[in-house]
This record gives structure tokens, sequence and C-alpha cells, in this order.
């Protein structure tokens, strides 16, 4: 696919779901603190959107800054997220965090993809999407939707999430690489499903190959 192709898509995306906000760029308006960005997307792994902002709406009326999360107790913490996937492990990441960040970073949350990676819970993709919406730096988030619907219209054709994200980086414009995971959650989660997407309301459905939907 060309560039001016691509840059089409992000401007009809743009435009159609402009009304759909991401949880993690709600959390940012809301909050505008990284911490809370980063504690939220660590949460999110593996679980839904709508349990996600459940479990943060009740953490953060408790937690608020990293002096708080070293504080509260381990069973306590457990108890605030347990409706998250493996929430016993990411309680225990969340418990190393504040050690971590005081004596390593210098109570700053880092800001370079491979500093946020050795921080516990955090993998690429939690790094990359902490690094668009919490500091606004240039980076792609490949999660699911944005792996499948990428590969699904033909913008790249690879077979892993790092290929994907890799080919991204060369293939869209840098200046919307911050976008990326915004638009294509927003339409994965409500029009390009990974059974039966909604091609027939699609606003992009013009520029689609349409790899392996039947």
């Amino acid at each position: 696919m060309k560039e001016k192709e691509i840059i089409e898509i992000y401007s009809t995306l743009r435009k159609k779901l402009k009304n759909k906000i991401p949880l993690a760029e709600q959390t940012n308006i809301k909050t505008k603190k990284p911490f809370f960005i980063l504690i939220g997307t660590i949460l999110s792994a593996r679980t839904k959107d709508t349990t996600t902002k459940k479990v943060c709406d009740r953490l953060f009326k408790k937690i608020k800054n990293f002096k708080d999360l070293e504080n509260i107790k381990q069973k306590d913490l457990e108890k605030l997220i347990y409706e998250t996937g493996f929430y016993k492990t990411k309680a225990k990441h969340l418990k190393k965090l504040p050690k971590i960040i005081k004596e390593k970073y210098n109570n700053k949350i880092p800001q370079t993809l491979e500093e946020l990676k050795t921080l516990p819970g955090v993998g690429r993709k939690t790094a990359n999407l902490v690094l668009a919406v919490a500091f606004n730096i240039p980076a792609i988030c490949v999660d699911t939707h944005v792996f499948r619907i990428t590969n699904r219209i033909g913008i790249v054709e690879e077979k892993n999430v790092l290929n994907t994200e890799k080919k991204l980086t060369e293939k869209i414009p840098k200046k919307l690489w911050i976008e990326t995971n915004k638009w294509f959650v927003i339409l994965g989660q409500n029009i390009c499903f990974a059974r039966k997407p909604r091609c027939d309301v699609c606003p992009v459905e013009k520029y689609c190959e349409k790899v392996n939907v039947k």
C-alpha cells in the first residue's frame, strides 16, 4: 500500500471515529499523569477495556502515586484489581515498581522503550503505548487490533507482532505513529472484529484488501 493511501486512511478514521476514545487516551485526558497511564496499561493486559476501566476507577481512588503504591499491602492491592487477568502476578509487578522507579530512575518514569521494558509487567506493547499516550513520543503500539487490521487491510503483510511493528514504522509517516493504536483499536472494537467484521459500515472499506476475510 502506498503512503498516500495510508495518509488517506488515517484522515478518514480521524473524521469518522473522532467521537470514540480508547481507554488509555481517556485516562490521559482525565489525569494528565503518566503514572496512571503506566499502571492502567499494565493492568489492561489480557483484560477487556470495560473491566480495566472499572478496576482503574476503583484503584485510582486509593492509589495516586508511587508512594501510595509502595505503602499499600499486596493483599489489599490484589483485592482492588482481582477482576483483571493474572491479578496476583500484576499485583507483584506493581509492588516492585516504586523501588525501581526511585532507585534506578530518580523517581521519574523513563521515556525510552528499552528503559520502560526493564520495569516489571512492562513489555514492548505496554512500553510503546506509554511512550505514545503519556509522553507524546512517536511510537507504534501493536496490540491485537493493530496487528489484525493493518495486516487485513493490506498496509503490511506480516506473521507476527514484532515484524508488524517494524514494518509499520517503515511504511507509516512518523507524524502518524502516535495515532496508530488509537484509531485501529477503535476500529477493531466497534467495526473490524476478528470474526464477522462489519465491512458494510467500515469508513475505510474501499482501501481494504480484506486479507483472510471470508
